[in-house]
């Protein structure tokens, strides 16, 4: 299942809509329509809609913050054996330029599941995954790239950085 949101900073729906997948722990491509003018121009593409948020999972479309009808396409699309790393990221490009800090590529973690594989390898927020299965990780999309390859029960090779110090581990999925 693929999931964007089509989104700008200042816009409340759209933190309710990243709230409430995140709380769900439903993985999510961001893509800022205020930054990114080919954003827009693909949300306008694939929806007809000017105004944010648009929410497309997978060829269905959600306009706005409609709890209901985001609960019933996830439950209608979930897939138990999907794989998942059970943390949350962003691109550590992205946030490290709005910083106006030097370039850092990789999926930044924002928050890990407890109990979830990313736990068991001692992930912890603010570590910035580098590697997946000897292929480099540059953004969020590059790791979920990875993980849609994948099924609950394989193994994953991961090398990521804290504070500098770069670790390596696996795990199972």
């Amino acid at each position: 299942m693929k999931v964007t949101v089509y989104t700008t900073p200042t816009c409340p729906y759209c933190h309710q809509v990243k709230d409430f997948l995140a709380q769900r722990g439903i993985r999510f491509i961001e893509r800022d329509v205020s930054a990114d003018r080919a954003a827009a121009a693909e949300m306008i593409q694939r929806t007809g809609q000017r105004g944010v948020p648009v929410t497309t999972i997978d060829d269905q479309v959600v306009v706005g913050f409609d709890r209901a009808r985001l609960e019933h396409l996830l439950a209608s699309q979930r897939n138990d054996h999907r794989a998942s790393l059970g943390v949350q990221v962003a691109d550590a490009s992205k946030l490290a330029q709005g910083l106006g800090s030097i370039p850092v590529f990789g999926a930044l973690v924002g928050a890990v599941k407890p109990g979830s594989p990313g736990e068991r390898v001692g992930l912890r927020q603010g570590d910035v995954i580098t590697e997946t299965n000897l292929r480099p990780i540059r953004n969020v999309e590059d790791l979920e790239r990875v993980l849609a390859g994948l099924s609950s029960g394989n193994r994953l090779a991961i090398a990521y950085r804290r504070a500098g110090d770069e670790f390596r581990t696996e795990t199972v999925l």
